[in-house]
């Protein structure tokens, strides 16, 4: 049961990042705010959301792509998740992987936004080190349970963008690079990329 929330938490919040605003408005932004403004932009317009049409849905998703693209490094993403692996691929494999590893983090997703069911989320600031940050977030359930959401994120000029989430002291991405190390381990690269194409 417990496990159910927490995904269903993870899922909502990714998404709520994912609904982000234009790339240029978050330009001079701290880390926290960086990661407010998108949560409070995306749980508004999921409050105010009504039951869309298959054409106005799917634009949604189009949208919410374009946000992601802006938020998330999925390239950082993309290489932490493969680990060690990362170095052993060509420019052409990575790039690759950067885009079906996005593809799969927006197919997981995207679909589970309307799961949002009016949960509130406390900010907690963020701690700075360098170019990298973490957004400490509780999020806080219609029965009063805090589940505690980090963010991690990178700085790239005046912008940061996020690599990671964290729930519960459970980090996204290294969960993806020990399914990612076992499957390249047991079989190949190659097979992994085909697994992750076919999970969309």
């Amino acid at each position: 049961m417990r496990r159910t929330l927490t995904a269903h938490i993870l899922m909502t919040m990714t998404l709520a990042m994912l609904l982000a605003l234009p790339a240029s408005a978050a330009s001079a932004l701290t880390p926290t705010e960086t990661v407010k403004s998108r949560v409070d932009e995306a749980l508004q317009t999921l409050t105010q959301a009504s039951a869309a049409s298959a054409g106005a849905s799917e634009q949604r998703r189009i949208e919410i792509r374009r946000a992601a693209d802006a938020l998330f490094d999925f390239t950082e993403m993309s290489r932490r998740a493969l680990g060690r692996h990362w170095t052993d691929r060509t420019p052409a494999e990575r790039q690759e992987f950067v885009r079906v590893f996005g593809d799969l983090l927006e197919r997981a997703y995207i679909g589970k936004i309307e799961l949002y069911s009016g949960e509130k989320v406390a900010f907690l600031g963020d701690a700075i080190d360098g170019e990298l940050a973490t957004v400490r977030t509780r999020i806080v359930t219609k029965q009063g349970t805090e589940i505690p959401v980090d963010y991690r994120m990178l700085r790239h000029g005046d912008r940061w963008r996020a690599y990671d989430v964290i729930i519960e002291g459970v980090s996204l991405v290294a969960n993806y690079r020990t399914q990612f190390d076992k499957v390249i381990q047991r079989t190949s690269y190659q097979q992994l990329v085909q697994q992750v194409r076919a999970r969309q």
